[in-house]
C-alpha cells in the first residue's frame, strides 16, 4: 500500500515537472519580423547574384520534410568581378525544440548523392569577431565542394550538437523555445585552401553590409559565440 502511495506521488510530481519545465514561448514571437530576402542584399562589394547557377537543390521528398522545419530560406549563387562565384545558402527556423532541428550540410550533402570527405571545426575571423563555423569538403563525380558553415541557437553561435543541445536546455529552462539560423557558404574547386579564403572574404564583405540588428541576426550576440 506504501510502496503504491509512494508510486502515485512519484507519478505526480514528475508530470507536475515535465509540464513546469516544457518551453511554452517562441523566442521568434518576442522578436521583430524580417525577411532573408531583402536582409541579404543581391549586391555588395563587387558581388552580384548570378541567377544562372543554383545552388545544391534537393528532392521534392526532402523538400517537403524542409518546409516543415523552416519558416524561411534563402539560396543564392554570387559573382565577382574576377569571375569568382560564391554559393550562398540560408535556413531559418523559428522552432528549435527537438522535433524541429536544423538538417546539418553533412545529412543534407550526402543524402544528395555525394561523398563528404572532410569535416572539422574551424574560425572564420570577422571584425565583429571570430566565428565558430565547420568546414567540408563533399564530392560528387568531378565536383569538388568545399563549404562552410555555422549555426546560431537563440542568441548564440555554436560549434557542436553538446553546444546545441546545452543552448536549446537554457532557453527551455526558462520558458522559451529558441529559433535557430544556418548559414552555409560553399565553392566548387579543388583548391581547398583557396576556397576557404575566398568564402571567408565573401562573408567579411556581406557582413560588413549589413545593419547591426541583421547581423546578430547570422552571428549571434558579440561576445556569445563560441
Amino acid at each position: 500500500m506504501a510502496a503504491s502511495v509512494v508510486l502515485g506521488l512519484a507519478m505526480v510530481l514528475t508530470s507536475a515537472l515535465t509540464g513546469a519545465l516544457t518551453p511554452t514561448v517562441k523566442l521568434s514571437q518576442m522578436q521583430a519580423e524580417f525577411k532573408l530576402e531583402t536582409m541579404i542584399p543581391a549586391a555588395f562589394a563587387d558581388w552580384t547574384v548570378d541567377a544562372t547557377v543554383v545552388p545544391l537543390k534537393v528532392d521534392p521528398e526532402r523538400q517537403s520534410v524542409l518546409e516543415k522545419i523552416y519558416d524561411q530560406t534563402l539560396s543564392r549563387t554570387y559573382i565577382n568581378k574576377a569571375g569568382e562565384r560564391v554559393m550562398l545558402s540560408i535556413a531559418y527556423g523559428g522552432d528549435q525544440s527537438r522535433a524541429l532541428q536544423l538538417h546539418l550540410p553533412e545529412v543534407c550533402y550526402v543524402a544528395q548523392g555525394f561523398d563528404m570527405l572532410k569535416s572539422g571545426e574551424g574560425a572564420l575571423a570577422t571584425r565583429f569577431g571570430a566565428l565558430p563555423v565547420r568546414r567540408l569538403v563533399a564530392r560528387q563525380n568531378s565536383r569538388i565542394e568545399p563549404i562552410t558553415y555555422w549555426i546560431t541557437v537563440g542568441d548564440k553561435a555554436v560549434k557542436s550538437s553538446f553546444e546545441r543541445k546545452l543552448q536549446r536546455l537554457a532557453y527551455g529552462l526558462s520558458g522559451k523555445i529558441p529559433d535557430g539560423m544556418l548559414v552555409r557558404v560553399s565553392t566548387i574547386q579543388a583548391d581547398e585552401p583557396g576556397a576557404y579564403r575566398l568564402q571567408d572574404r565573401f562573408v567579411g564583405q556581406m557582413l560588413d553590409v549589413l545593419d547591426g540588428k541583421d547581423r546578430v541576426r547570422l552571428l549571434g550576440t558579440p561576445g556569445q559565440g563560441g
